[in-house]
């Protein structure tokens, strides 16, 4: 087994994955608690639709030689722009139309999608960059998309350690928040900022499809045992973490696919630790 792992590691594309995959899985994993909490769980699908549009888009265009020729466009830089700004859009739709945060979210989702099926039929068509996009592939990350992503995912981490304070009070009291001086809205749009680039970012391993799972999964299964805000953030993270590396390691040894494989193994602790907590409870009201 430690042979099969060291002759993994071996191949530099497996080096590039693991290393944005684990930057990429601990941000998610850390907003993913707060936007569970907030009840804004579902964005992550949401905005992941919008990502698969704005490839679309970018992919379809630049099959077209006019702007082949002249404005040729960077998919990765397009996709970051269009999620932020429908990140923010989703923002206002809840608070100025009163529409509800999951009817909001399902809104954008089906509209974008919507918007990038009818560009791929009308131009290039389902090819490789498409399925990728839809299911996600460590083979579809260049170095500059590596260095990018490390970057951005670091950003993100910073931003949430020097705002933890302000996004744990948002999270939970928005009125408190507003009663001690927090300015909630900004907070907001940083969490809306933060979740937007680290969707973007985990697309290329996980695809639109599966991306929302490294949000959910972590925070939910946290929750099975711990309660306090920080303990959920801290389990979380380390959770994430540990699925990635494993699912990584079980892609690679069985031919699984990477997204699927790591979603996998969430599902499997979630269900180990839904089972320890239901086990606690249970042994807690037999000695009381």
């Amino acid at each position: 087994m430690i042979d099969i792992i060291l002759d993994m590691f071996s191949y530099p594309f497996i080096q590039r994955a693991i290393i944005v995959g684990l930057m990429v899985s601990l941000c998610a994993s850390l907003l993913g608690v707060s936007l569970v909490l907030k009840k804004y769980s579902m964005i992550g699908d949401g905005l992941s639709h919008v990502g698969f549009s704005a490839l679309s888009i970018a992919f379809s265009l630049n099959t077209l030689p006019f702007f082949a020729d002249h404005y040729k466009i960077d998919p990765l830089i397009f996709c970051i722009i269009m999620v932020i700004v429908v990140a923010f859009l989703l923002l206002r739709i809840g608070d100025r139309w009163k529409i509800a945060n999951d009817a909001a979210i399902a809104l954008i989702s089906a509209t974008s999608f919507t918007i990038g099926v009818i560009f791929i039929s009308l131009t290039s068509g389902i090819n490789s960059d498409v399925t990728n996009t839809l299911f996600g592939t460590i083979l579809a990350m260049s170095r500059s998309d590596v260095f990018l992503s490390v970057a951005l995912s670091g950003i993100v981490l910073i931003l949430f350690i020097l705002f933890y304070h302000q996004i744990f009070a948002v999270t939970f009291d928005e009125d408190f928040a507003k009663a001690t001086g927090i300015r909630v809205e900004r907070y907001n749009a940083l969490i809306a900022l933060l979740t937007a680039v680290t969707i973007v970012l985990g697309m290329r391993i996980m695809g639109s499809l599966l991306i929302s799972s490294l949000i959910i999964f972590p925070a939910l299964t946290s929750m099975r045992l711990f309660k306090t805000f920080r303990n959920v953030v801290i389990s979380s993270g380390m959770i994430s973490i540990i699925c990635f590396m494993l699912g990584i390691v079980i892609s690679y040894v069985y031919r699984t696919p990477v997204g699927a494989s790591i979603v996998a193994v969430n599902i499997l602790l979630f269900v180990v630790f839904s089972l320890i907590a239901l086990i606690k409870r249970k042994i807690s009201i037999k000695y009381q």
